[in-house]
């Protein structure tokens, strides 16, 4: 692989959700990140404290994603670090996320569904320092 010069650097993940103010709470609490920028009517909002933002943005339209199969495919998702999962499911539970009927590797990873639908992950997973 060519290494280049990059461009830029990545800034922020954006979520299309109905209500961004709803999910930047979820989402400020799940991680603990703090609002860094809202729009005048709050229809985007952007959380920062743990690298790239994430951004909620208001969308009209906005469909749910039904993982893993459907006729409205999830387009991303977030995996979130934890050290412990069954803790970290049952405080992201009481936040508002529910369980994901599909679990792919429950011993690594667990499946949830945000506030707005989109499924997230909480995992022990990591790269190995270097």
């Amino acid at each position: 692989m060519v290494m280049t010069e990059p461009v830029g650097q990545l800034a922020s993940i954006s979520l299309d959700c109905p209500d961004p103010e709803y999910l930047a709470g979820f989402y400020a609490r799940l991680l603990g990140l703090e609002e860094a920028f809202a729009s005048d009517d709050r229809g985007v909002i952007a959380l920062a404290g743990a690298g790239p933002m994430l951004t909620l943005m208001r969308s009209e339209n906005y469909v749910a994603p039904s993982w893993p199969q459907g006729p409205q495919h999830q387009q991303l998702h977030l995996d979130v670090a934890v050290e412990d999962l069954e803790s970290a499911v049952a405080a992201a539970m009481a936040l508002g996320a529910t369980m994901a009927g599909h679990q792919p590797a429950p011993s690594l990873w667990r499946v949830l569904i945000d506030p707005a639908g989109h499924p997230f992950c909480l995992t022990t997973v990591r790269p190995d320092p270097a």
